[in-house]
């Protein structure tokens, strides 16, 4: 599989020092319905872009925000499913963040309020997806691209797993995608004490709301047992500070053995969802404007 490892910079170092600190000093966020407006909060402080419109709008029968680039190419269309272990986040709290890539995918996009939980747990957000993908279809867009982090990613990359092949979806983008339900990976353990987000006890509580007492297997939901030989490329980046790398090396492992395209960038040192910060970090930025490149010469095939 081709897996690319990023170097930590000095600068970056000592920023990430100052925002363990922070977090540290913070009170943690559980997913839990109470912490949608906390989570709401730290999304929308990522600075705005200069030349991206905003507009809500519905796809499908799915509200969400348009984010148009002003010279965005025509025919090409992003569809973003936001992070939030299923329960947290929102279309309005990403605006900034995804219009930040669409600008420089010079795409439009569209993030998407799909289903959550505990209110409507699965199966109701990958519905949401498919009515999604099923309106772009509808409305004429000739080239589809899947972008989404952490929850959102998982759930972008469990949309293409299986049989079925999806027309017109030219790629997948996942950042520090949450794929494994089960939350069994090896980096649940190794980087455990790296890690100031996420751990297996916060993300197994998000798992049951999202599963509705349920368990993964008897739902169908265990991705990493999929059938890959469908999928579209995909562009997966990841910290390697936290709990949900071995996520990513896994589903990696598992394309290449479809014969399928999944390239993994390791981001030495950081944490979850890092390109978010691309104001305070430097390879949060290289981050943004690579998988930003990504998409643009996808969408632009």
């Amino acid at each position: 599989m081709s897996i690319t490892k990023h170097e930590l910079s000095s600068s970056d170092a000592q920023a990430m020092q100052a925002m363990r600190a922070m977090f540290a000093a913070a009170p943690k966020l559980r997913f839990a319905s109470e912490s949608r407006a906390a989570f709401d909060e730290i999304m929308a402080r990522v600075p705005a872009p200069e030349d991206v419109s905003f507009a809500q709008g519905t796809v499908g029968g799915v509200p969400g925000w348009w984010c148009r680039p002003a010279h965005a190419a025509r025919g090409s269309v992003i569809l973003y499913l936001h992070g939030g272990g299923y329960v947290l986040g929102s279309a309005a709290a990403y605006r900034n963040f995804v219009g930040h890539i669409a600008e420089r995918a010079n795409a439009t996009a569209f993030i998407a309020d799909y289903a959550l939980a505990p209110e409507r747990p699965f199966p109701a957000a990958p519905d949401d997806v498919l009515a999604l993908y099923r309106g772009l279809l509808a409305s004429g867009h000739e080239r589809i691209a899947l972008c989404g982090d952490s929850a959102g990613a998982g759930l972008a990359l469990s949309f293409v797993a299986g049989t079925v092949k999806r027309e017109r979806l030219v790629c997948v983008v996942a950042m520090s995608p949450w794929i494994d339900l089960s939350v069994s990976g090896e980096s649940m353990v190794s980087r455990a004490d790296q890690d100031p987000l996420l751990s297996r006890a916060t993300l197994t509580e998000a798992a049951a709301h999202y599963l509705g007492g349920h368990e993964v297997e008897e739902l169908g939901l265990a991705t990493l047992e999929s059938d890959l030989s469908q999928i579209p490329p995909v562009r997966i980046d990841v910290g390697d500070a936290e709990v949900l790398l071995d996520d990513s090396l896994r589903f990696a492992r598992k394309a290449e053995q479809a014969g399928r395209s999944c390239d993994v960038h390791v981001w030495e040192g950081m944490i979850h969802v890092f390109p978010s910060s691309f104001a305070m970090l430097q390879a949060a930025a290289a981050a943004l404007d690579e998988l930003g490149s990504f998409l643009a010469g996808m969408l632009a095939r």
